[in-house]
């Protein structure tokens, strides 16, 4: 179990879950029925669960030769190429289960979100700007769970899911740096194989610039037109407070400095999904 954990890098969860879980406190306006909290849980994982494993699958022999990733579970022999197959499939079988048992949206929705999420593992094959297919599989996230409680389609969700999409391809950005020379090597696409380190860091800043004002626009879709009889200071108070971990994050990358990386992609984003989902949780204390 616990490769199968490092598999799918399930630690990871805490990037897409806060903003599900938010949309769905919001939807809700306040706590939604237990079925629907437990069955949002398990798209959740389990969507995340087949994508993860899907990735691993197509990447085991890019993973192979890239020495940054040769210790992953599929590469060092721990894990097979069709176990990860399998999990993908039965994931994504458990999933469409699930979303069938929310409303009929959710079922009919449920193909397009797996084609969206096993698409983007193919995106940096032909494309540059794939790490804004990674930021959409995320950003359905939150539109998912907030038609899990409603039933229906709505724009304020739509918006979270954008600051999302523009949060996640902001830090895969600063994320792919790493890989810069390996996927130049190997042919594959990247903003930092195309712009190179530097521009690829100001496209970055500018995704989550863009990021702020999407939450910021969710903030006033909810408060500023009264659809939300919550008060709204918890929730603006947690966006400024997101918008100096996001600028702390930058600071700590730089071209000639990659060393913390990994501190900027999984510590900061990390600690900006619970704080947003903080502000939210806040508001509806």
């Amino acid at each position: 179990m616990k490769l199968y954990f490092s598999l799918i890098k399930f630690s990871h969860t805490i990037f897409a879950l806060p903003f599900a879980l938010s949309a769905m406190l919001v939807a809700a306006e306040g706590f939604p029925p237990l079925r629907i909290f437990i069955l949002i849980l398990i798209c959740m994982v389990s969507a995340r669960t087949a994508a993860m494993a899907f990735n691993r699958y197509l990447d085991a022999d890019l993973d192979t030769r890239n020495r940054r990733t040769q210790n992953r579970e599929i590469p060092r022999g721990v894990i097979s190429r069709r176990s990860a197959l399998l999990l993908a499939v039965w994931s994504g079988i458990l999933f469409a289960v699930a979303a069938g048992f929310i409303n009929p949206l959710t079922m009919l929705l449920s193909p397009l979100a797996l084609f969206i999420l096993f698409f983007y593992s193919y995106t940096k094959r032909f494309t540059a700007w794939s790490h804004l297919f990674l930021g959409g599989a995320l950003g359905i996230a939150p539109i998912g769970s907030w038609i899990a409680v409603t039933g229906h389609w709505a724009w304020e969700p739509v918006v979270l899911g954008l600051g999302v999409l523009f949060w996640v391809a902001g830090f895969d950005i600063i994320y792919a740096t790493q890989d810069e020379l390996f996927d130049k090597e190997e042919g594959l696409y990247s903003l930092v194989v195309k712009l190179g380190i530097t521009k690829a860091l100001w496209v970055a800043r500018g995704f989550h610039g863009l990021t702020l004002f999407f939450f910021a626009g969710f903030g006033w879709l909810i408060f500023g037109k009264g659809v939300w009889p919550y008060a709204p200071t918890p929730y603006f108070v947690a966006l400024a407070l997101c918008a100096l971990l996001i600028l702390y994050e930058h600071r700590l990358v730089k071209a000639d400095d990659l060393s913390k990386v990994n501190a900027a992609f999984f510590n900061m984003n990390g600690y900006v999904s619970l704080v947003f989902l903080g502000g939210v949780v806040l508001s509806i204390l």
